[in-house]
């Protein structure tokens, strides 16, 4: 079962993060929903942090834009998750270079 932790997941249902955290179940993947405040999001189970999150990461998809990337950024490093997806306005060549040094596949959305 693939681990797919949602970074910037929110309770708002109209926002794509929200929908991503509902699918992820029926996609047959194990969601994690990344937010501030650690709830859960539909199936996602809730996280404050993806340092938290005790399985390995497979993807983290990101829906944080890059002014507030910079607090997670060490912690995806730390994590080594398999590849990391910058959704459409999350896009950060740094960050982007960070991850790849550090073995991680980035994809832009």
């Amino acid at each position: 079962m693939e681990i797919v932790a949602v970074s910037g997941a929110s309770e708002n249902v109209e926002k794509p993060s929200n929908l991503a955290c509902h699918r992820l179940a029926a996609h047959g993947c194990r969601g994690y929903a990344v937010t501030q405040h650690g709830r859960k999001i539909g199936d996602a189970i809730g996280s404050k942090r993806v340092t938290d999150i005790t399985d390995a990461v497979d993807t983290v998809t990101r829906y944080l834009n890059p002014e507030n990337q910079k607090s997670i950024r060490d912690d995806l490093i730390a994590k080594v998750p398999n590849r990391v997806i910058f959704n459409p306005g999350t896009e950060c060549e740094a960050h982007e270079r960070l991850l790849k040094e550090a073995g991680v596949k980035t994809i832009r959305a």
